[in-house]
């Protein structure tokens, strides 16, 4: 469903994304791991047509990333890190403007948004008395996670999807992704919150300075480098060790 070959992003002299290069099947969630600035959000944003690539390609659901650009955000949801929407719309004005860039007819839109909306315990009053600008920032997330779902596409792009959601929500949008893989669908699911990702995730792609560093299921990686989690093989890949060392000694500071 994704197949990615030397996939290169650079901005100016800065090598965002270096040569990345895998392959998911349909149905699997992948955890699209790194530190911050490891090229993460720079090689979503190819995937999904925001941003084009230096060199290398994909394809995405059967089309080419360079060619059939259009085709490609077709078929991709995709749930940016910024969570941004147009904040002097309505929540309902807003999904309605995303399901008529995807031509889907208002009253089959309306249905579906009546349904996530209930699946996330919002009232359509909300939607419609309440612009953008005065939701609170899990109202805002889940309003982005409709608007991703709301085509149906065939492959789903996360990028911190749970950041703003309270317990509730995140355990339903757990839920929501791991029966969505099980109907077929795609999830590349980039997240910080490693306990998460280690439960839900059928595999974890781990890059660094925008090159792939591990491949592979949460339980065999773990098993292979003798980590015990998953948190803890991604600290000692990502340099983390040294920095909950400083964090010992800075803390070590306010001693009386």
């Amino acid at each position: 469903m994704i197949s990615v070959q030397n996939l290169t992003k650079q901005f100016g002299a800065q090598t965002a994304v270096d040569g990345l290069t895998f392959d998911i099947p349909a149905g699997q969630i992948v955890g699209f791991l790194g530190p911050n600035g490891a090229g993460k959000s720079t090689t979503l944003k190819m995937l999904t047509g925001m941003i084009t690539p230096t060199s290398g390609g994909a394809t995405v659901a059967g089309c080419d990333l360079l060619t059939q650009v259009l085709e490609v955000k077709r078929r991709v949801g995709f749930v940016p890190e910024s969570g941004a929407v147009f904040e002097s719309l309505t929540g309902l004005e807003y999904l309605e403007m995303v399901a008529a860039l995807y031509a889907i007819p208002r009253a089959a839109a309306l249905a579906r948004i009546r349904q996530f909306i209930a699946f996330f315990d919002l009232s359509f009053e909300t939607l419609t008395d309440k612009l953008l600008g005065a939701y609170s920032k899990g109202m805002r997330r889940k309003v982005v996670i409709t608007a991703a779902l709301l085509h149906n596409p065939p492959v789903v792009f996360f990028d911190e999807p749970l950041d703003g959601l309270d317990a509730n929500a995140a355990v339903g949008f757990k839920t929501l992704i791991q029966t969505l893989a099980r109907e077929g669908k795609t999830i590349v699911y980039s997240s910080h919150i490693l306990d998460v990702v280690e439960r839900v995730c059928h595999r974890v792609i781990i890059i660094d300075q925008g090159r792939l560093l591990l491949d592979g299921s949460p339980e065999a990686l773990v098993a292979e480098h003798q980590s015990g989690t998953l948190e803890h093989l991604f600290t000692r890949l990502t340099g983390g060790d040294e920095l909950e060392r400083r964090a010992e000694d800075f803390a070590k500071t306010f001693r009386p």
